[in-house]
């Protein structure tokens, strides 16, 4: 982030991003023959539609693969505590969280080369030791309303197929 910026424009502009990527990979989806929609919480033209609950639940039920995209809408809050609060509201089973490393570590592997990677871990061990991995606030959410979570790379090849398969190559995180 620039110092220059605002910080409200520069989540604005970060909330803008998380809809091109979503626009990509939806496309991604439709060229295998699978129907999607993108839902945000706030108006973005044609390319996609204001988040619901019932708009999101009549997607699911019709078959669609349904992206959310924009975060929570406001600043100061990440994408990680949008999608929570997403699965929260629709009642999903767990959340797949795509990052940029393959999983929940004991610290941070950029900087320590003998970082352990947890296979699986409570949410309540990743709000205690400050896991940095996911942002405090969606962590806690997650803790508080028992919502699992798939924590996996986005870099591996098949990430998102391999989660949804079965064939996970990341961490666990329990409830529990």
């Amino acid at each position: 982030s620039n110092d220059n910026i605002d910080r409200t424009k520069a989540d604005q502009i970060g909330m803008l991003a998380t809809i091109m990527n979503c626009i990509y990979v939806s496309e991604i989806f439709r060229s295998q023959g699978l129907k999607t929609n993108i839902l945000t919480p706030f108006e973005c033209g044609s390319m996609t539609k204001l988040f619901s609950k019932d708009r999101a639940n009549k997607y699911f039920e019709k078959g669609m693969v349904v992206f959310f995209a924009g975060g929570t809408g406001h600043p100061y809050f990440s994408t990680d505590t949008g999608i929570v609060l997403r699965a929260i509201e629709l009642d999903a089973d767990a959340i797949l969280l795509a990052k940029a490393i393959d999983g929940i570590y004991d610290s941070d592997p950029k900087l320590n080369p003998e970082a352990k990677k947890y296979d699986t871990i409570s949410i309540k061990e990743v709000v205690e030791k400050k896991l940095g991995v996911i942002d405090m606030t969606a962590s806690v959410m997650c803790m508080e309303n028992k919502m699992p979570l798939m924590v996996f790379g986005l870099e591996e090849e098949n990430s998102i197929v391999n989660a949804l398969s079965g064939k996970f190559n990341g961490t666990v995180v329990t409830v529990d």
